[in-house]
């Protein structure tokens, strides 16, 4: 999709003026940084190069890779002359390559499967918590005063207290109408009845609202968080099976720490793609993976269900960027770093990251 974006370009420069066209490598499988979806390469990298692109009117064309290893081994030896996705400065990365102006910062995580007991006390924890609590609470009370309100005006009106069903039925009656809302009519029949059954009717929408959100923000954003209590630290996945993406930062972590003695050594399992782990923790080919946590925070919005989380996350938070080859002019790599610095601060960074995380 963006190959015939990169040839006009080009040729709007008119050939006497014909700006050289950079190879730009992009990496596959690396959601929500940069993939290939039904023949379109997607994701936050590949839109936030564009416009980089756009403002600059840099010519390009896409050379597609496997692994950000593969994309910083062929930008050191400058078959590519920029390298896009979130690719992480690590001090190693640095000695090797060149790179542009950070326009992020990411940890790693670490993903597990999580039992069905965990599950159901740390959702019972989020529903028993203080805040949801108030909010019913206030809910109840408010509720409480309008039913009071309602019966005092309506003493000349509908006349609760002389109904059949005798004076506290009548009083529990309204407050159950004023709480669900049908059977309103019933109730009142005064103009001053009908305000506050209306603002009964404002109340209970607000606090729905104001219930969803919790909902959604504490019981299940915060529960996929809630994993395993057993992991405190990188050195509790001693002895266990971890799943990392050969040459990554993650690689790299797991590899130092087994040099450095830990005992029993992790067993390092290779995965393909950040997007399938969920696979290899369901068939128990591995117990844990380590990624990107914004890689692994994608994958969790993307499962119909709740069984996995991260037990641990922001672990050695580095800053990311593109990477450039020897070759690239310092004219070229200022523009570059300049386009990224207006991005940043007119917050298109943050808009694409946002934009790219929602995505199914």
């Amino acid at each position: 999709m963006l190959w015939p974006l990169a040839i006009v370009v080009s040729l709007a420069a008119g050939p006497s003026q014909a700006a050289p066209v950079l190879r730009v490598g992009v990496a596959d499988g690396s959601q929500p940084c940069s993939y290939r979806q039904r023949g379109s390469w997607s994701g936050m990298a590949v839109e936030l190069w564009q416009q980089v692109a756009d403002q600059e009117q840099i010519p390009y064309v896409l050379v597609p890779a496997d692994n950000t290893t593969e994309l910083l081994a062929a930008t050191k030896r400058n078959e590519v002359d920029v390298a896009i996705g979130c690719i992480t400065i690590s001090p190693e990365r640095i000695r090797q390559n060149r790179f542009s102006l950070p326009f992020q910062e990411s940890g790693l995580g670490v993903m597990v499967k999580r039992n069905q007991l965990e599950l159901g006390s740390s959702l019972l924890r989020s529903l028993l918590a203080p805040d949801l609590i108030r909010l019913l609470v206030a809910y109840v009370v408010l509720i409480g005063l309008l039913s009071v309100a309602v019966w005092q005006v309506e003493r000349n009106g509908s006349k609760p207290s002389s109904w059949e069903i005798g004076p506290r039925r009548a009083f529990a009656l309204i407050f159950q109408v004023l709480a669900t809302g049908p059977g309103t009519n019933t109730v009142v029949v005064s103009t001053r009845g009908h305000t506050f059954v209306f603002m009964a009717y404002l109340v209970r929408i607000i606090t729905a609202s104001l219930l969803v959100s919790y909902v959604t923000l504490n019981v299940v954003r915060g529960n996929q968080e809630l994993a395993s209590h057993n992991i405190r630290s990188l050195n509790d996945l001693a002895g266990e099976r971890v799943a990392v993406r050969p040459g990554t930062v993650s690689d790299d972590l797991l590899q130092r720490l087994n040099d450095s003695g830990l005992q029993p050594p992790i067993q390092l399992r290779e995965l393909d793609q950040v997007i399938r782990a969920d696979c290899l923790l369901a068939a128990d080919a591995v117990d844990a993976v380590l990624a990107d946590d914004i890689q692994l925070d994608f994958l969790l919005q993307q499962l119909p269900h709740k069984l996995y989380g991260l037990a641990l996350r922001n672990l050695n938070p580095q800053s990311q960027a593109f990477a450039l080859s020897p070759g690239i002019s310092e004219d070229l790599e200022t523009r570059i770093n300049e386009a990224l610095g207006r991005l940043k601060r007119d917050g298109v960074v943050t808009r694409l990251r946002q934009q790219a995380m929602n995505k199914s």
